[in-house]
């Protein structure tokens, strides 16, 4: 016997999405692939915890690798190596002064995207059988 299709009531979502819905997605403003790999590439960059602790004390202004290597307890070449991986990536940019050279972030996107991240860290983790219940098992 065969079935006809089920119609979605009042209370259910519908077996398939709609032309509207379609529409609704089809957003022009799209990030580019270039602009997809610098961020991946941004994202592989600060996604060390040594490299994070540095990008956290840069939040607050310039440091010269000095104060870095002994904020963080490390050895200069340590930082440097860090550094240079940040600055490669445009994360972090440097000022000579003198002998001296200090590091800054690049930008405001930085900083907030650093907030945001060290923010999303601190929420609470949700329970286990919440995140199941969203996944739909």
């Amino acid at each position: 016997m065969a079935t006809s299709p089920r119609k979605p009531s009042a209370d259910s979502p519908p077996d398939h999405c709609g032309p509207e819905e379609h529409a609704r997605r089809a957003r022009s403003g799209l990030a580019t692939e270039e602009q997809l790999e610098r961020a991946a590439a941004l994202f592989r960059a600060a996604g060390d915890v040594g490299r994070l602790k540095l990008l956290e004390r840069l939040a607050d202004g310039e440091w010269c690798v000095s104060e870095l290597a002994g904020a963080a307890g490390v050895g200069l070449s340590t930082v440097s190596q860090q550094l240079r991986i940040l600055r490669a990536e445009r994360i972090v940019t440097r000022r000579r002064a003198g002998k001296h050279i200090f590091y800054g972030l690049a930008d405001s996107h930085i900083v907030e995207l650093l907030r945001s991240a060290i923010d999303h860290a601190a929420e609470p983790t949700r329970n286990e059988s919440h995140d199941d219940d969203e996944r739909g098992e």
